[in-house]
């Protein structure tokens, strides 16, 4: 049972009661400003406790944030000294940590003063820190930035672990050729409607999982937006979907960036998840690549079912000695429509928090600089999600998407768009349908909608 008087914190402090393997049967939570103090009394399975800080307020904007803030802090210290748990970022649950680190700054405060007293662990500082430092010369907050993306939700197979709207392309694959005919209408109708781009982004889904002539309909369709001057990435995938012939097409498209995504150096791991490629497949793929010049980011998973530390670590130190400019590292994060999400309630497995700080290590050792981080729910340990780089070599449209300071122009089923007013700190969307036939059959309702979107 949850209560509380401020109904738009009952989410906030939800989430906070979700950091803890041990649940409250009941909390009660009441708020109360009075002279310059915020006080927020609580009442756990029956017991009261009270908290009180005292903070200036700025405007009405800041007083919310501050009201926020302190209401989580104090559930987070009820419930970590209550359990005997904490967790390695405290009473933060946004998913942008980097991102609350810059308004931080750019409000004239050291965001670590605030970080330390959300409770956040010493070495999770640091890792913000060092972020921000790579994202330097790439960060930049102009409203005429735009980050374009395009969906395309077609797969081999569905994984254990995902939650995307996919479906295996052999029963998809009779939406495809009107899908890439709606497509293709909205990326020409997009072409007016955008100031800067500073990359594109094709993503899935799979790509990879198209034929060749379905795949070059889309390269062919972005080419008056003139990507490829830009950064230009195809998340191609799944090595079991790479061919040489597709290869061949991108690189004469213009392509300059592509996702090899293994996920995990273990056979055994690749067939529990329902993945239809081995790790021979994975790096004949890469050896296929290397010869186009590519930049190359490669995808590994923390907290597979089975995985020990032992061989997460031996994944990441194969994944360095091939030298990709980008390794990502993402922890197990189980939403709806997962297959695994339907198996168990709460996510834990002790050895994650263990495999990211030996990825940070190997990482860090072999040369790679954490470019990128964001945060989801349901994830294991509470953990993270890291882009590592070979310096000079970061991702403009993972930093841009991800502390949100340009626009995003996204087409396709399942695509969020978000118009981003710098400015004016504010970020609306605009969310095309989930599925497939919905999609094809609103097309044009879409794409008007979303030229007044973007107007």
């Amino acid at each position: 049972m949850f209560t509380t008087d401020c109904p738009f914190l009952e989410n906030e402090l939800l989430d906070v009661a979700r950091l803890f393997k041990s649940r409250p049967q009941s909390v009660e939570h009441a708020f109360r400003y009075e002279n310059g103090v915020f006080e927020n009394d609580f009442i756990i399975d029956g017991e009261p406790f009270s908290f009180s800080n005292q903070a200036f307020v700025q405007d009405e904007l800041h007083f919310k944030r501050l009201e926020r803030r302190f209401a989580k802090l104090a559930l987070y210290q009820i419930l970590s000294k209550k359990y005997g748990e904490s967790t390695p970022w405290g009473a933060l649950t946004g998913i942008r940590p980097t991102k609350l680190a810059y308004m931080e700054q750019e409000e004239g405060r050291d965001f670590h003063a605030l970080f330390e007293q959300m409770q956040v662990r010493a070495d999770n500082v640091a890792l913000v820190e060092k972020i921000l430092r790579t994202q330097a010369g790439i960060y930049e907050k102009k409203d005429e930035n735009t980050a374009y993306f395009v969906s395309l939700p077609f797969c081999p197979t569905k994984c254990a672990y995902c939650s995307f709207i996919t479906a295996p392309i052999d029963k998809t694959r009779h939406f495809l050729p009107d899908y890439l005919t709606c497509l293709e209408k909205e990326i020409s109708a997009s072409k007016d409607q955008i100031k800067r781009i500073r990359s594109t982004y094709i993503g899935g889904g799979t790509p990879f999982a198209l034929d060749t002539p379905e795949l070059e309909r889309v390269l062919k369709a972005l080419i008056p937006l003139n990507p490829a001057e830009k950064e230009y990435t195809v998340e191609a995938g799944r090595p079991d979907v790479f061919s040489e012939e597709k290869l061949q097409l991108l690189k004469t498209y213009g392509v300059n960036r592509i996702c090899i995504n293994p996920q995990t150096f273990s056979d055994e791991t690749l067939r529990a998840i329902g993945r239809k490629h081995t790790v021979k497949d994975f790096y004949h793929a890469y050896e296929m690549s290397e010869k186009y010049g590519f930049s190359v980011n490669i995808d590994l998973i923390a907290g597979l079912e089975g995985e020990t530390v032992e061989s997460f670590q031996k994944g990441i130190e194969q994944a360095c000695a091939l030298g990709a400019d980008n390794i990502t590292v993402h922890c197990l994060c189980l939403k709806s429509g997962a297959k695994l999400k339907e198996e168990t309630c709460f996510l834990e497995n002790g050895l994650v928090s263990d495999m990211v700080a030996c990825s940070r290590e190997l990482l860090s050792i072999a040369g790679y600089l954490p470019y990128y981080m964001y945060r989801q729910k349901y994830q294991v340990g509470n953990n993270e999600n890291v882009g590592w780089t070979k310096k000079g070599k970061a991702c403009v449209y993972n930093i841009d998407v991800m502390e949100e300071t340009a626009s995003n122009f996204a087409v396709g089923s399942n695509a969020v768009s978000k118009r981003v007013y710098n400015s004016l700190n504010r970020i609306e969307r605009f969310a095309s349908p989930k599925d497939l036939k919905t999609y094809i059959e609103k097309i044009d309702e879409i794409i008007e909608k979303k030229r007044k979107f973007f107007e």
